[in-house]
């Protein structure tokens, strides 16, 4: 039986959460979806857009 490739690495969690601090935000924590991606949490539960958004994505999706 060989051993697979970790989906993720836990300097890819600590740099997610590192990231959102810098941006001013409080994450209450993260997850990894079975995909291997990293989910970071708020406490208040409320959506962020992302900081590279671009303002024409909601016109285009209206």
């Amino acid at each position: 039986m060989s051993t697979r490739a970790a989906r993720f690495k836990q300097a890819d969690a600590t740099r997610a959460l590192r990231a959102a601090v810098a941006a001013g935000l409080k994450p209450s924590g993260y997850r990894i979806d079975p995909a291997g991606a990293i989910v970071v949490m708020f406490a208040d539960g409320a959506p962020r857009k992302a900081a590279n958004s671009n303002p024409w994505d909601e016109e285009l999706q209206a």
